[in-house]
């Protein structure tokens, strides 16, 4: 079975930052670029990712993070989501939920770190709810 997955950026941060493997952001972060995942984004999505991964108060190396959003661009699913009207509680999350509603009849989740700032559905899920539905799939 085939999940399509759009990532909030603090996912992506967090997996970055973690300094153990089996932390559930990493495994996430391992699992996007598997044949049974498509990962979604949007351009405003990867202008988002490059603005936050690039921060220096991260010291993330240049080089990782180049890499990490050419491999979005290269193996990920381009999407121009439809604008929604939805309202969220941080707007600037807007992007990530309109792209997955785009694909949601198509097994689409969210994956966050930050519920709270979503409507609440089965779709929107933490990293480690997205490793157990990959697990029980």
């Amino acid at each position: 079975m085939r999940f399509y997955v759009v990532v909030d950026t603090n996912v992506l941060v967090s997996a970055l930052l973690s300094k153990h493997e089996d932390a559930a952001t990493v495994q996430v972060l391992n699992k996007l670029f598997s044949d049974d995942v498509g990962f979604l984004y949007s351009n405003d999505i990867v202008k988002e990712y490059t603005e936050v991964l690039y921060r220096p108060k991260f010291c993330f190396p240049k080089e990782k993070v180049a890499f990490l959003i050419n491999s979005i661009r290269k193996n990920g699913i381009l999407l121009n989501p439809k604008s929604s009207g939805s309202v969220l509680p941080d707007m600037k999350d807007l992007p990530f939920y309109e792209l997955v509603m785009e694909k949601r009849k198509n097994n689409a989740y969210l994956v966050t770190g930050n519920l709270k700032h979503f409507p609440k559905e089965p779709f929107i899920v933490t990293p480690k709810e997205l490793l157990n539905i990959f697990d029980s799939k």
